[in-house]
């Protein structure tokens, strides 16, 4: 009996502490073996509350064959009216000294990245986000045409939490 009172305290315990009741939308999609220059990554977001304020995130996972220290990602936001917001932003995933930013015990590292905050969906149809890399060496013009390292592009809508 005790045993089982046990087993069931963890479970709730683990339940409300896995629950995010800031989360509307998360997904990842894996990249090939590299991520390709013309490989860009697609994601359709669902029927948002167009009276509700989002953030809006970027998830990345890199392993430790990722060889830089930041990561230059061009993002295009398709409204349903056929409009396009292009931004090009560019985000740092390790500290000077190399150590990756970002969560995960092992190699693996997950990065949670600003994208847009205080965001409303106020057109009804479908949105769309494509993202794809940007990255250049330093002092070339050519672009790194096969990206190391990445393993997964997520997007990430979350609702706004007001203080």
């Amino acid at each position: 009996m005790i045993k089982l009172r046990v087993v069931i305290t963890i479970f709730i315990t683990l339940s409300l502490v896995s629950c995010d009741d800031t989360q509307v939308f998360d997904e990842y999609q894996t990249v090939s073996d590299t991520w390709e220059m013309d490989e860009k990554i697609d994601f359709s977001l669902p029927k948002l509350d167009s009276t509700q304020t989002y953030n809006l995130y970027i998830n990345i996972r890199n392993t430790n064959l990722y060889k830089y220290s930041n990561l230059f990602l061009i993002s295009k936001m398709k409204f349903p009216n056929g409009k396009v917001i292009t931004d090009t932003l560019e985000y740092q995933m390790a500290l000077p000294d190399g150590t990756w930013m970002g969560t995960g015990f092992s190699d693996l590292k997950e990065n949670k990245l600003w994208y847009k905050e205080n965001v409303k969906f106020v057109e009804d149809g479908a949105y769309n986000i494509t993202i794809e890399h940007a990255m250049r060496k330093n002092g070339e013009v050519d672009g790194v045409y096969s990206l190391e390292g990445i393993t997964d592009v997520g997007f990430r809508i979350e609702y706004v939490q007001n203080p």
